[in-house]
C-alpha cells in the first residue's frame, strides 16, 4: 500500500499582504503535485488538516481545492481529508456521502456521532482501513461522548479513538490534525502557525497501535517519538521563521504486511518563489541587490546599520521588482533611541495571527525580552476563539470560556 501524505495546505493564504494564489504560488504547487502522483500513482492520498487557511475560504480557494481533488478522482486515486483548526468543517464536509461514492472521504462533525470517518483499501497484504480524526477540543469530545471529566487535549484523542472500532490486528492508519509532542518536548515552530506556548499538546503514544499517524498542524516535516508518527509539513513555506525547516514536499509512505515498518520518502516540489531572509548593511545590501543574485524570490531584509527611510524602502522594493522578486518584509535593527525598533513592511496587519501580533507587540515593549509561556498560551486560545468567532457571532458561552482558560492559567490580568 503506497500513499502521499501531505497537510496544511492553506490554501487562500495571505503572506505580508501578498495573495499565494494571485501571485500562483498555491496553483503551480496544486500542478506539480498533480504531476507527482500521475507518475507514482499512489494507491491514496491523505491531506492531514487545515485544507483552507480559513474558516470561510475566498471561492479561489475553493477551486483550486475542487482542482486538486477533481483530478485525483480522475486518476481513480482515493483521497481522504480530514479538518484542521483553520478549517470549517461543516464547510469543508458539505456533500460527503456524495463525494464518498467518488472514493473522496472526508471527516465528519463530531457533534452528534462519535463514528469516524473511515474507509478500507485492499492490497496484496490485506486491508488498510484509514481513520479521519478532524482536529478536536476537549470540550467537543466530553460532549460527544457524555464524560465531563475530560478536559485536556491529550485525553480527548485517547477517548475518542478508544470509542472507535478499531481491529488493530490488521494494519490501521490515522489521519489526524493536532500539536503531537513527544514527552512534552515541541518542535521549534514557524512565525504561521497559530498554535504556540504548549497548548493543545497530545502525547504520540496516544497513537500506539496504528502503524501509521498522518499527522498535520506543524509545518515542518519531523517523526514525533517514533518514525511512524510523522508530521508531513506544510508545501511552502508561509513564514520567513519556516525558511530555516528542511526541505518540502508530500512523503511518499509504503506498508508491506503488519508489524514492519513503513518505508517513508519525501518527493521534494520545488516552489515557484522561494523565501529569503537577509541581514546586512545597507551598502552592503544595496551593491549585492544590483548584482541581482536573487531572482523570484520573496525576501526579508533587515537593515543593522541604518532606519528605513523612504529613498531606502523606494530603492529595495524596485529593485527586487525588476527581478521578479517581491520584498515582503523590510525591518531595521538600527537602535537610535531607547530601544525602539523601526518596521516597514508591506503586508496587512489583518492577515498576521494574533497571537504574532501579541508576541511582537510584547516584545518590543519590553526591550527584546519575549512572552513566557503562560502569556502566550492565554493569547493562543483567545486567538482560537477569534478565528472560530468568523464562522458565528461569539455567545455569552464563549466568553465565558475565556474567563475560565484566564482564571484557570492563574493569570491576573484586567
Amino acid at each position: 500500500m503506497r500513499f502521499l501524505h501531505l497537510a496544511d495546505l492553506h490554501l487562500g493564504k495571505i503572506i505580508y499582504g501578498a495573495s499565494l494564489i494571485d501571485n500562483g504560488d498555491q496553483k503551480v504547487w496544486v500542478e506539480h503535485f498533480l504531476e507527482k502522483a500521475r507518475e507514482l500513482k499512489p494507491d491514496a492520498v491523505v491531506i492531514a488538516g487545515d485544507v483552507y487557511d480559513r474558516g470561510q475560504p475566498p471561492g479561489k480557494a475553493a477551486v483550486l481545492l475542487s482542482r486538486l481533488v477533481t483530478e485525483l478522482a480522475g486518476m481513480e486515486i482515493p483521497v481522504m481529508i480530514t479538518a484542521g483548526n483553520h478549517d470549517s468543517i461543516n464547510h469543508l464536509s458539505f456533500l460527503s456521502p456524495l463525494l464518498a461514492k467518488q472514493k473522496v472521504f472526508i471527516s465528519r462533525p463530531l457533534d452528534s456521532s462519535a463514528e469516524l470517518t473511515h474507509t478500507t483499501l485492499e492490497d496484496e497484504y490485506g486491508p488498510v482501513t484509514f481513520w479521519l480524526l478532524p482536529y478536536v477540543y476537549p470540550a467537543m469530545i466530553a460532549q460527544v461522548l457524555g464524560d465531563e471529566e475530560i478536559r485536556d487535549y491529550d485525553t480527548a484523542v485517547r477517548r475518542i479513538l478508544a470509542a472507535q472500532p478499531v481491529d488493530y490486528t490488521q494494519r490501521n492508519v490515522v489521519i489526524a490534525h493536532q500539536n503531537v509532542t513527544a514527552n512534552g518536548q515541541e518542535a521549534v515552530r514557524g512565525g504561521s502557525e497559530s498554535m504556540v506556548g504548549g497548548v493543545g499538546q497530545v502525547d504520540y503514544t496516544a497513537f500506539d497501535g496504528f502503524d501509521y499517524a498522518a499527522l498535520g498542524h506543524i509545518h515542518s516535516s519531523y517523526p514525533v517519538g517514533r518514525e511512524t508518527v510523522r508530521y508531513a509539513g506544510s508545501p511552502l513555506a508561509y513564514h520567513f521563521n519556516e525558511t530555516k525547516q528542511p526541505e518540502k514536499g508530500p512523503l511518499l509512505i509504503t506498508l508491506t504486511e503488519k508489524g514492519r515498518d513503513p518505508v517513508i520518502e519525501i518527493q521534494k516540489i520545488d516552489p515557484l518563489h522561494r523565501m529569503r531572509e537577509i541581514r546586512d548593511d545597507y551598502a552592503k545590501i544595496r551593491s549585492v541587490m544590483t548584482e541581482n543574485p536573487w531572482k523570484n524570490e520573496y525576501l526579508k531584509i533587515i537593515l543593522t546599520d541604518t532606519r528605513v527611510m523612504p529613498e531606502i524602502s523606494d530603492f529595495l522594493h524596485e529593485t527586487a521588482r525588476a527581478h521578479g522578486s517581491e520584498v515582503l518584509e523590510l525591518t531595521s535593527e538600527y537602535r537610535s533611541f531607547s530601544g525602539e525598533a523601526v518596521l516597514s513592511g508591506t503586508g496587512d496587519i489583518h492577515d498576521i495571527p494574533v497571537e504574532e501580533l501579541f508576541a511582537k507587540f510584547f516584545t518590543g515593549r519590553n526591550n527584546g525580552i519575549e512572552p513566557d509561556e503562560q502569556d502566550l498560551a492565554l493569547m493562543t486560545y483567545v486567538g482560537e476563539m477569534t478565528r472560530k468567532a468568523e464562522q458565528k457571532e461569539p455567545s455569552e458561552e464563549d466568553f465565558r470560556k475565556i474567563v475560565d482558560f484566564v482564571l484557570g492559567q492563574g493569570v491576573n490580568r484586567e
